[in-house]
């Protein structure tokens, strides 16, 4: 079965922790990402300076922070069926570090 792959083309910073993305087939989606600002890795970008030091990595084409924080340009793309699973999986991550 053929996955698609998608580029990040451009992106805006249009409110706190939400960015407009632009994708190479045309695709635009605005995501809040603070739902799943939590742990080791995505847990810096909860401060928004930090995530604001957001680009466009020249060759994943996807979004990445300093901290090497990033997010697969497929889940990006589909965010809306994404969404959840990805809160899920960052509130699994965040049981296991307290157990």
């Amino acid at each position: 079965m053929e996955h698609p792959i998608y580029r990040v083309m451009s992106f805006k910073i249009v409110g706190a922790h939400t960015l407009r993305i632009v994708f190479d087939d045309d695709t635009v989606q605005t995501i809040n990402f603070r739902p799943v600002l939590r742990g080791a890795l995505y847990g810096a970008l909860e401060d928004e300076f930090f995530f604001s030091k957001v680009t466009i990595d020249p060759e994943a084409h996807t979004l990445v922070w300093p901290n090497g924080a990033d997010f697969d340009p497929t889940t990006l793309h589909d965010w809306p069926q994404c969404e959840e699973s990805m809160k899920a999986l960052v509130g699994r991550s965040l049981e296991k570090v307290k157990a």
